[in-house]
C-alpha cells in the first residue's frame, strides 16, 4: 500500500506597500488620539476668540494707541478686524507648540524608532505630519478668528472703526489670519523634527516668532528698517493686516516671505530626517 503525504499549503502573508495615502492615514489617527492635541487646538481657538472679543469690548478712542499685540494695536490705527484678531499671537504659540510637540514629541518618547522603521523613506513622515496639522489648523483658526470679529461687532456699535464683513479686506484678513496661523503649525513641526527636542524646539518658535523682532531693535536705525519687515513674526502679521502701514510688507509679500521661511526650515527638517540617525 502506497502512502502519499501531501505537502502542506504554502502561508498565506499579505504584504502591505507603504504608500502616501497610508502613511497620512496613520498620522492622523496618531494626531487625533492625543489628548493634547484636542486640548491645544481648543486652547488656540479659545484664546483667539476670548482676546479678540475682550479687545472689541473694551475699545476707547481715547485710548486706541496703547492696543495689545497684533496688526494696529498698538500703533494707535486700530480697527475692528485688529480688535478681534489681537488673540492670533497668543494663538500661534499654541498652534505652534502643537506642532513642535507632533513631531519632537516621538523623538522625546522614542516612537520615532517604530514610525521609521514602518516607513523606512522617512520623508513621507514628515509631509504627512505637515498635511495633518497644517489644513486643521489653518480651517479652525479660521473659524476662531470669524468667531472673534463676529462676537466683536456690537462691543464696537456706534464706533468709527466698526466694519461689517461685507467691507473692503476684511474676509481677506480673518481668512489671512487662518493661512499664517496654519503655517506656523508647519513651522512648528519642521522645528520639531530639526532640533529633536521638544523644549528646543519650542524656545526657538518663541524666539523667532517673538523675541527675534524686538531683539533686531539694537541694531543701526538704518539696517533694522531694512531687514524689520522681514522677520519671520513681521513679515506673518502682515499676512492678516487690514491695511499695509508705512513700515512692513504688503498681504502678499508678507505671506511670500513667511512662506519662505516655513519652506527653508522644513527643507532643513528634511534633510536632518534623511541624514540622521532618529
Amino acid at each position: 500500500m502506497t502512502v502519499t503525504s501531501l505537502a502542506p499549503a504554502p502561508s498565506r502573508t499579505t504584504e502591505y506597500k507603504v504608500t502616501g495615502v497610508r502613511v497620512l492615514r496613520s498620522e492622523w489617527a496618531k494626531f487625533w488620539s492625543l489628548r493634547s492635541s484636542w486640548i491645544t487646538l481648543g486652547v488656540a481657538v479659545f484664546l483667539l476668540v476670548l482676546f479678540g472679543t475682550i479687545a472689541s469690548y473694551t475699545y476707547s478712542p481715547d485710548a486706541a494707541g496703547t492696543g495689545g499685540p497684533g496688526p494696529g494695536g498698538g500703533s494707535g490705527d486700530s480697527t475692528a478686524v485688529s480688535l478681534a484678531l489681537t488673540g492670533v499671537p497668543f494663538a500661534s504659540l499654541a498652534i505652534g507648540v502643537l506642532g513642535v510637540l507632533l513631531s519632537a514629541g516621538e523623538y522625546s518618547t522614542g516612537m520615532i524608532r517604530s514610525t521609521l522603521t514602518a516607513v523606512p523613506r522617512r520623508l513621507p513622515v514628515l509631509w504627512s505630519k505637515t498635511a495633518v496639522i497644517g489644513p486643521v489648523a489653518l480651517v479652525l483658526s479660521t473659524v476662531g478668528a470669524l468667531a472673534a470679529f463676529l462676537l466683536g461687532t456690537p462691543g464696537l456699535d456706534g464706533e468709527k472703526i466698526a466694519l461689517s464683513l461685507g467691507d473692503d479686506g476684511v474676509l481677506r484678513s480673518l481668512a489671512g489670519a487662518g493661512v499664517y496661523l496654519g503655517l506656523v503649525a508647519v513651522f512648528g513641526v519642521a522645528l520639531g523634527v530639526l532640533i529633536r527636542s521638544s523644549a528646543g524646539a519650542i524656545a526657538a518658535l518663541v524666539g523667532i516668532l517673538l523675541i527675534l523682532p524686538g531683539l533686531a531693535l539694537l541694531l543701526p536705525d538704518s539696517l533694522y528698517d531694512s531687514i524689520n519687515p522681514y522677520f519671520p513674526g513681521n513679515a506673518g502679521s502682515a499676512v492678516y493686516a487690514l491695511h499695509q502701514s508705512s513700515d512692513a510688507l504688503s498681504p502678499g509679500a508678507g505671506l511670500a516671505v513667511f512662506a519662505g521661511w516655513v519652506a527653508l526650515t522644513l527643507a532643513g527638517a528634511a534633510f536632518r530626517l534623511v541624514k540622521s540617525d532618529a
